[in-house]
């Protein structure tokens, strides 16, 4: 199988990174779960930093994901024009918090349940040593110094 057409990842890269392999596979793992979900990534980790009643600002949301600070303006506005997210200004200062809806928890509700259900897929692909093993050395590849 393919992980990324080969025009996006030259298979001499391929062939001869890792590291290549590991975006590839993350690429397309993230492609699949956004086309499946219609749901883009960035929106899913926006949502992910609302959870648990959380209220933030914008740039608090940019700053704890690592984004460029439009970017998440952007998605915060079209979430807003969709009902996921409200605005409210903030008490003092120019801030302002954002925090899901009804909607919006429904909807990461169905977020996790797309994610649970593509993890128990691969669960039933691998074996558990095949799992432990796979674990073992994405850890060792996010931890490596570089």
């Amino acid at each position: 199988m393919i992980i990324v057409p080969k025009k996006d990842i030259p298979q001499d890269i391929l062939r001869d990174s890792v590291l290549a392999h590991v975006a590839a596979t993350y690429f397309s793992v993230g492609k699949r779960l956004e086309r499946k979900t219609r749901c883009s990534a960035t929106r899913g980790f926006i949502l992910s930093t609302l959870r648990g009643g959380a209220v933030l600002n914008q740039n608090q949301i940019a700053t704890l994901l690592g984004f460029d600070r439009t970017v998440v303006h952007r998605a915060i506005k079209s979430m807003v024009q969709e009902g996921l997210v409200s605005e409210r200004k903030a008490k003092s200062g120019r801030a302002i918090h954002v925090t899901l809806t009804r909607k919006g928890h429904e909807y990461r509700k169905r977020l996790i349940k797309a994610r649970l259900a593509a993890d128990d897929k691969l669960r039933k692909e691998m074996t558990p040593e095949e799992r432990t093993t796979l674990v073992r050395l994405l850890k060792l590849i996010a931890e490596l110094e570089f």
